[in-house]
């Protein structure tokens, strides 16, 4: 049987990343791999999630399960961070825990195929793995451009999709620091994206996997609020990855909003029932770390500067790039008022193999750079060769 599989194409990032290994030059650098890292090109274990960890091993007495919700504790923590004072939006909301925000992208997207919901709106540039969940399953997609080549997000197009939705379609909107473009929805776009949703139906699902790397905790919810609060319904996958560091322990939950609190037992009944066939539980000891960081707060303290550390070394990345100005054809100041850790630089195919081989510069075929592999030492090399490639 299993011969009858044919060879898959190998994932291009984990293609880049072995190349970037292999490459014995001392100045290289790595653009492609989307993790924060510091000046030191390190990516450190948080200092809150350390101190939390030691807890959990001198203090956890168990490790048994906990059903295919997981740690509700973690879930209901993050509440007021993502959603503000009303954490449950008077009762209508509840949350389960997820393997990452991969996992709750995969479960928003199945709860809403199993409502009945056969096509998603998608914009375009996305992060890839929303194209292969969605395939997967079999849920058709329909695309639109995000954004506008002057870097600023092409509002027309995505009212324009919203506008010709049918009742048994979604739409699927990044909550901030949008990847792959940094490009985000400013909060008058919100409020025209939350009238236009309020008027025709389309069923809403928010991927927020940056939450505190753009402008600040509060800021970056404050859009994803602003169109919840007009949503009879809604589905919201959110990572703990980024913002608390914890790429490989995979931390996410899934939040369902129902039209009335009578109607949470149904949705989350058949959510905890994909899940349960799908992984059957989520991993605990990330979300645990975070409930505990969550739940004390000179930890959740220590959290919010480490964030803040993180989110200020990208805003001045930014602003040295935009200072920068041109580089040959490339205009690097848009990026400047873009927002997370990725943005895409205009370049062909072509010149990113140029910039590979000539220059020891490792971003995607498509343009996107992780603006956290650049520091204040090797920023100077990148604009140079971006110059040189594309002038």
């Amino acid at each position: 049987m299993l011969d009858r599989l044919s060879p898959q194409a190998p994932d291009p990032l984990l293609a880049l990343i072995r190349l970037h290994a292999a490459d014995p030059r001392e100045d290289k650098i790595d653009l492609g791999v989307g993790v924060y890292r510091t000046e030191e090109g390190a990516t450190p274990v948080f200092r809150a999630i350390k101190a939390a960890e030691q807890r959990l091993v001198d203090e956890q007495d168990s490790k048994s399960y906990l059903g295919p919700e997981g740690d509700i504790g973690f879930v209901n923590a993050l509440m007021p961070y993502i959603f503000g004072a009303d954490a449950t939006m008077g009762g209508r909301l509840a949350g389960m825990q997820t393997p990452g925000g991969t996992g709750a992208v995969r479960l928003a997207v199945a709860l809403a195929q199993k409502a009945g919901v056969r096509r998603i709106h998608m914009g375009v540039p996305s992060w890839p793995n929303h194209a292969q969940i969605m395939a997967d399953i079999s849920l058709e997609v329909a695309t639109f451009d995000h954004a506008n080549p002057d870097g600023i997000a092409n509002l027309d197009a995505v009212l324009t999709a919203i506008r010709s939705a049918g009742p048994d379609e979604a739409i699927l909107l990044h909550g901030c620091c949008h990847n792959p473009t940094g490009v985000d929805y400013t909060l008058d776009q919100w409020a025209a994206i939350a009238e236009a949703i309020a008027e025709t139906g389309v069923f809403l699902i928010i991927d927020s996997a940056y939450q505190g790397l753009g402008a600040g905790l509060e800021e970056d919810a404050a859009g994803m609020r602003l169109v919840l609060a007009k949503m009879p319904e809604a589905l919201i996958a959110y990572s703990c990855d980024k913002n608390f560091g914890m790429y490989r322990d995979r931390v996410g939950a899934l939040y369902m909003l129902a039209e009335t609190p009578a109607g949470l037992d149904a949705i989350t009944s058949n959510a905890n029932a994909l899940a349960r066939a799908s992984w059957s539980m989520p991993p605990d000891h990330g979300a645990a770390a975070v409930r505990l960081i969550l739940r004390d707060p000179d930890l959740t303290k220590v959290w919010l500067t480490e964030l803040d550390e993180m989110r200020g070394r990208m805003r001045q990345v930014r602003a040295a790039l935009a200072a920068a100005g041109t580089a040959g054809r490339i205009d690097l100041t848009p990026l400047g008022t873009q927002n997370g850790l990725f943005s895409v630089v205009p370049v062909s195919k072509e010149e990113v193999v140029r910039l590979r081989e000539e220059h020891g510069i490792y971003m995607a075929a498509s343009g996107r750079i992780n603006i956290a592999g650049l520091t204040m030492a090797n920023l100077p090399k990148f604009v140079a060769a971006l110059a040189e490639v594309t002038g």
